[in-house]
């Protein structure tokens, strides 16, 4: 079992990354609780739950299962979690296991950030992908006109990683988690990235698994202790997302995964890189790494002008001017306004390419 620590304004909380870790929870609670409300989804509740559940029977312990995939990161279900802790009757002193992927993640930390002005949580993540989202305290729910639009930032009290958990990913969950393993190898561990462009997806170890997904965290961890509130630096964070969340927009959330959308948007970064710093940028191996791992590198049937004006509702964007996290060289990002006619123009490009090579 791997342990770090990450230091949040609020507080200081502990990462554990191992095996069966789901089976012994009460030895990673942080303290005791006077009720624990589990939230999952329905894909992670067949397989988990009830070892969850077994592990807290000491506890007074409810549990909450909400839809799965991206459409239940809306205002609907976080109400409906409001609506639950009530009945269940939650107090200050209780505590809520978000136990699942990013989504779940995110509508119950939102949740319990909101819940009588905020209460712990605990992030149990059950895929790669968040690692990412289970560090750093960023909680939010999407609306019609953009993603993580309404949310806050709330530190989980301990995040709890049981990586056997992650062998039970689809092949599309396993690349979505990459993407963002990759996205923090870019912006700081450059033999990072030279590992993961290895690694075939379809043959992963736990051990392996384990040490870079905790060089991942600790990545983040290093820029969210600097910059918790996206003030600065944070904003690297999102290199690949300014073009990956307009595409989940665009084409409705889980029309792909979350990670597939920002691949396509690191490799838009790197065209605009090369356009903005004449930046030598591994993109044809990038690409290749992509296709052979069965990433969908492809934008049918929208309009640029219709990307950039959803681009313009990004959170980086200021007084209606686009900024992107571009990278000036590896492991060197950089947050560069750009001008809706260079931007247009990038857009075109880089669909075209698209269309001819990899569709």
């Amino acid at each position: 079992m791997e342990e770090t620590n990450i230091t949040a304004a609020s507080h200081s909380y502990p990462v554990y990354i191992g095996e069966n870790l789901r089976h012994e929870i009460c030895r990673y609670l942080p303290k005791s609780y006077s009720s624990i409300l589990i939230i999952t989804d329905e894909t992670v509740a067949a397989r988990y739950l009830p070892d969850v559940e077994k592990s807290l029977s000491k506890e007074t312990v409810f549990s909450h299962v909400i839809p799965a995939g991206e459409r239940a990161k809306s205002i609907n279900t976080f109400y409906q979690l409001h609506t639950k802790a009530i009945e269940y009757g939650l107090d200050r002193q209780s505590v809520m296991i978000a136990l699942g992927g990013g989504v779940v993640g995110d509508v119950a930390g939102f949740a319990a950030a909101t819940f009588m002005r905020g209460i712990d949580f605990i992030q149990m993540p059950t895929t790669i992908l968040a690692h990412d989202s289970s560090v750093g305290g960023k909680v939010a729910i999407n609306h019609e006109q953009g993603k993580n639009l309404i949310g806050s930032f709330h530190a989980p009290a301990a995040v709890i990683y049981d990586v056997q958990t992650l062998h039970t990913l689809p092949d599309h969950e396993i690349r979505s988690g990459y993407a963002e393993l990759l996205k923090e190898a870019l912006l700081a561990d450059e033999d990072l990235y030279h590992s993961l462009i290895k690694d075939d997806l379809s043959a992963l170890s736990s051990q392996d698994l384990s040490g870079k997904l905790l060089r991942g965290i600790d990545i983040k961890a290093g820029i969210v202790e600097v910059d918790e509130r996206e003030s600065g630096i944070r904003k690297h964070l999102n290199l690949g997302h300014t073009l990956g969340h307009a595409l989940e927009s665009l084409q409705g959330y889980g029309y792909r995964t979350h990670g597939e959308s920002v691949a396509l948007g690191m490799l838009f970064a790197f065209r605009v890189s090369k356009k903005a710093f004449s930046a030598e940028l591994p993109y044809e191996q990038l690409v290749s790494w992509l296709k052979q791992n069965g990433y969908p590198l492809n934008i049918p049937d929208i309009e640029p002008e219709d990307i950039l004006l959803k681009m313009k509702k990004d959170k980086k964007t200021l007084r209606t001017t686009i900024q992107m996290v571009l990278l000036e060289d590896m492991t060197k990002p950089a947050l560069m306004e750009i001008s809706d006619e260079d931007l247009l123009e990038y857009l075109y490009d880089f669909q075209k390419e698209l269309a001819q090579n990899h569709s």
